[in-house]
């Protein structure tokens, strides 16, 4: 008999793993000592009947303690502790020596321990901003070509492919913002990312090193701002007017900076347009300096008087211009799908960071995200969305200059999912916003966005995500908030 046949096991609570609760049992009595080195286990049909459970669930936990160590086993004989547990039985935590010193937290970690971001919510409230809508014509096409996809899975999908893309689905792209935005471009230049923040990233990463200088907004986009922080550059905040960046604030102030950031079809957030002027002005600059533009055109899709305007990167010929869109916005956020167009000189650089940090983009989803595109799906709903954002956006400005003109100015865009209504009476953004908040809407202060320059007091309101009979009525909710 062996020490194992009267050790006090006890069976599983009710509800409890079993297989768990034996293999701790039986590690537990083989750390403490109580089974010795080279001991015999119970037999699994033995141990099965005294404790109650199945046969299975205990050859199950004696195979785990075989693959761990713990035990071995001997043909035609049974399962034993291993005889050699040497390694295993000295186990324990260790108190620190007196001079013993903790692991160093790096500046990095530090910052990035102190940036804050907004709170996923479960349910959207209403002017959430970033959010999408899918109608039913869109969401049967993309069921369809989900189910495309999904039958006729290939090769591809079943290993790792490249990092930058699959070649259909970056010539789908190229060819898109050829037409649309005048994007000079070939598919080698198009590299697939999660979207237009890891594009921004991607390009933080390979341009800059800690110190270098870089214009940045002022307000600008938070999710930048954090990039830049993070990466330990010097950021210069140029201001915005209604013509846009103010290039001739940043050539005063940082003529020699590596990098400008600017989101110049729809300034992030408020929504003004860079002129043509302020286009060729900076187009300019950064021949004369020798730097790159990162031009994050995330809501190019969505123009409501007008063509759009003619992207940095076309007017640039694609030589200094590094050209950020996102799939998400004009689809949906959930697919987390962007895109770089970048320079000839920097596209290999661009898709080997691209693989250092995330191996490849999904193979699954840029294969429905092709099929859409090819039948025609994505043009046909670009077209649709256009159309109902333009009457959220409008079905918002009316009711805001109906119900709340007296406290409001608002400034209607010509582009973009959102809007921004300033305040008039002076009264802290940041307060209507918590006081909102409490009446379950969200709406942004856009105070927090500003640094250098003197903040405005204003809200930022999401249209896109909402349709435009809920509009009015939100805005009597939010009138009651402003009293």
């Amino acid at each position: 008999m062996s020490w194992a046949d009267i050790y006090p096991w006890s069976p599983p609570e009710p509800g409890e793993p079993v297989v768990r609760r034996l293999y701790d049992q039986v590690r537990g009595a083989i750390l403490s000592g109580a089974l010795k080195p080279g001991g015999r286990l119970p037999s699994s049909r033995d141990f099965s009947t005294r404790l109650g459970v199945a046969r299975a669930s205990v050859v199950a936990a004696y195979d785990l303690l075989l693959a761990e160590g713990y035990a071995e086993g001997r043909a035609g004989s049974g399962t034993y502790v291993s005889a050699d547990l040497s390694g295993m039985l000295d186990v324990k935590p260790q108190t620190p020596a007196p001079s013993a010193r903790p692991p160093r937290i790096p500046a990095r970690a530090r910052v990035m321990d102190e940036l804050t971001f907004p709170t996923p919510q479960a349910e959207p409230r209403l002017f959430t901003t970033g959010r999408t809508l899918l109608d039913a014509r869109a969401l049967d096409a993309w069921s369809a070509s989900t189910r495309r996809a999904l039958r006729t899975l290939g090769p591809v999908h079943f290993g790792y492919s490249d990092a930058a893309g699959e070649a259909p689905l970056r010539a789908a792209i190229a060819d898109y913002l050829r037409a649309a935005r005048g994007v000079i471009c070939t598919p080698d230049q198009v590299i697939v990312t999660s979207g237009a923040q890891h594009a921004v990233d991607i390009a933080v990463r390979l341009l800059l090193h800690r110190g270098d200088s870089v214009w940045m907004e002022d307000p600008g986009y938070p999710a930048t701002l954090h990039a830049l922080t993070v990466a330990g550059v010097a950021i210069h905040h140029v201001p915005v007017d209604r013509s846009g960046l103010v290039v001739a604030r940043g050539v005063a102030v940082a003529p020699e900076a590596r990098v400008a950031f600017v989101t110049p079809s729809h300034q992030y957030p408020l929504g003004v347009t860079l002129s043509m002027a302020r286009r060729l002005e900076l187009l300019a600059w950064a021949r004369e300096a020798g730097a790159w533009i990162v031009e994050d055109d995330y809501a190019s899709e969505f123009r409501y008087a007008g063509p759009p305007l003619a992207s940095l990167q076309g007017l640039d010929g694609g030589e200094r211009v590094i050209y950020v869109g996102t799939l998400n916005k004009a689809l949906f956020p959930g697919l987390r799908m962007g895109y770089a167009v970048v320079p000839k000189a920097l596209a290999t650089a661009f898709a080997n960071a691209r693989q250092v940090i995330d191996r490849q983009p999904p193979t699954l989803t840029q294969a429905i995200v092709l099929d859409f595109m090819r039948e025609g799906q994505f043009a046909a709903h670009i077209r649709r969305r256009r159309l109902t954002d333009k009457g959220q956006r409008d079905a918002l400005a009316s009711a805001l200059t109906d119900q709340l003109s007296h406290l409001l100015e608002v400034d209607v865009p010509d582009q973009g999912m959102h809007l921004i209504a300033y305040l008039k009476d002076g009264r802290s953004d940041l307060e209507v916003e918590a006081a909102a908040a409490e009446a379950g809407l969200y709406v942004r202060a856009i105070s927090r966005l500003y640094r250098q320059v003197a903040p405005r007091q204003g809200l930022m309101l999401g249209f896109s995500g909402f349709p435009a009979r809920l509009m009015a009525g939100g805005v009597a909710r939010l009138a009651k908030v402003l009293g």
